[in-house]
């Protein structure tokens, strides 16, 4: 039997014209179907993806993560000669224009794309302008139709850092916790003269919940247009289910930006921790 081996790919993806990343059983098109079936014409052997974070519909990447396992046997055919890297230009030639890959190495078996991964990064990008994004960035720019005040979001997003349950900026999933540690959420202006009234915010957690930065967003947003007062994101973090009041944030505007692993030798340790955390905390919910 041939010697098994785990290969990394960081990617990165439009998401616009995608259906999430998450291969579907109705056959929707998403990320994961879209990689997975040309790596599979490659290799010439059935290929199963593990990815840092599972975007929704219509948020993009440009440095996500992802694993798979292949074999020795099927990495050394000639197109590829053993080394994972040539799969970069094989891919680029089958995989449409909306996805790339940045880089295929091998890794060791310890290394899993979502559990062992530390931190994951957001930046949700929009314009308060009245004509909307600027059209060569209307792909990956949410607009929002009111202007807004960056120091009143900022003050928001400064009362919703740290470890809380957020089960209020969360869509529902059956047995599944809702607590995560929110690292950071800073809001920027990114104006220019030819993008005015432009804002970034940059969200970083350990993980992240169901359409849960759009969430943050939208809570923001809502008291940075005057509609909800400051103390309005800490008092939803009293909820105890998702929250009506807090409006999800348009998926364009979102990007997954970075994922930041430990060092090798923690990478087992880590994934081990991150599952028995979440087999608690499910546990605890169940």
């Amino acid at each position: 039997m041939s010697e098994s081996v785990r290969l990394r790919l960081d990617l990165a993806y439009d998401g616009t014209d995608f259906h999430g990343w998450a291969r579907q059983k109705d056959g929707l098109r998403t990320v994961q179907q879209t990689i997975e079936e040309k790596l599979a014409m490659v290799l010439r052997h059935p290929v199963e993806l593990t990815v840092a974070g599972r975007t929704d519909a219509g948020v993009h990447a440009s440095d996500q993560v992802a694993h798979f396992d292949t074999t020795r046997a099927a990495l050394s055919q000639r197109s590829i000669d053993g080394d994972p890297a040539k799969l970069v230009r094989r891919l680029a030639k089958l995989l449409p224009v909306d996805v790339r890959v940045h880089a295929c190495t091998e890794v060791s078996h310890d290394f899993d794309a979502r559990f062992s991964a530390l931190r994951r990064h957001y930046v949700y990008r929009i314009t308060t302008h009245p004509r909307g994004a600027l059209p060569t960035r209307a792909r990956d720019t949410a607009t929002w139709l009111k202007p807004v005040d960056l120091e009143l979001m900022q003050a928001a997003a400064d009362q919703l850092v740290g470890l809380n349950d957020f089960v209020a900026f969360c869509k529902a999933k059956p047995h599944a916790t809702t607590i995560r540690e929110l690292l950071a959420f800073e809001w920027q202006d990114v104006s220019t003269p030819a993008e005015p009234k432009l804002y970034e915010a940059h969200v970083s957690a350990d993980a992240f919940c169901w359409s849960m930065v759009r969430c943050l967003v939208g809570c923001c947003l809502r008291v940075g247009e005057g509609s909800r007062d400051v103390e309005f994101a800490a008092q939803m973090l009293q909820e105890t289910s998702r929250s009506s009041q807090i409006p999800l944030a348009p998926a364009a505007g979102l990007s997954l930006v970075g994922v930041d692993y430990p060092d090798a030798d923690q990478l087992a340790a880590r994934a081990k921790m991150t599952r028995s955390r979440r087999a608690a905390e499910n546990t605890e919910l169940g």
